[in-house]
């Protein structure tokens, strides 16, 4: 069965950047969970944050590959991010984050591929786990 497979920065980060704590997990993913991988932009522009310029190249090659899409349009979901945002203010929440707990709410079948242990914390649809793997 198809999993509509959803990263995050942290996902990102941990993969391309070889002195990442959790490399060596999000490396073991990626033959499980294959491409292509679905974000959104505000997970994009952190990655690309963190990783400075040494991300440059291989988040450009993902991109490039259709390895990693951007499947989100947060203008087509402002309501229901902001209401995220809102509601979990207290985290708080990035935008990064509220765009991809309302990806999993749109997408069929979806996984998160995270690093950040605040995904426990959030539900979709109101009160439903998000479904996501994570380094334990």
């Amino acid at each position: 069965m198809a999993r509509s497979v959803l990263v995050d920065a942290g996902f990102l980060v941990a993969l391309l950047h070889r002195r990442d704590t959790h490399h060596a997990w999000a490396a073991a993913q990626t033959p499980r969970l294959a491409p292509p991988w679905i974000t959104c932009e505000a997970a994009l522009s952190e990655s690309f944050h963190l990783l400075g310029p040494r991300g440059l190249t291989p988040l450009s090659e993902l991109l490039h590959r259709r390895a990693l899409v951007i499947g989100f349009d947060l203008g087509d979901h402002l309501r229901p991010v902001l209401a995220l945002l809102r509601k979990y203010a207290d985290v708080p929440m990035s935008l990064a984050d509220a765009c991809l707990v309302r990806l999993t709410e749109v997408v069929a079948d979806p996984v998160l591929l995270t690093t950040d242990g605040d995904f426990r914390i959030y539900r979709r649809h109101g009160r439903h786990v998000v479904p996501c793997i994570m380094p334990s």
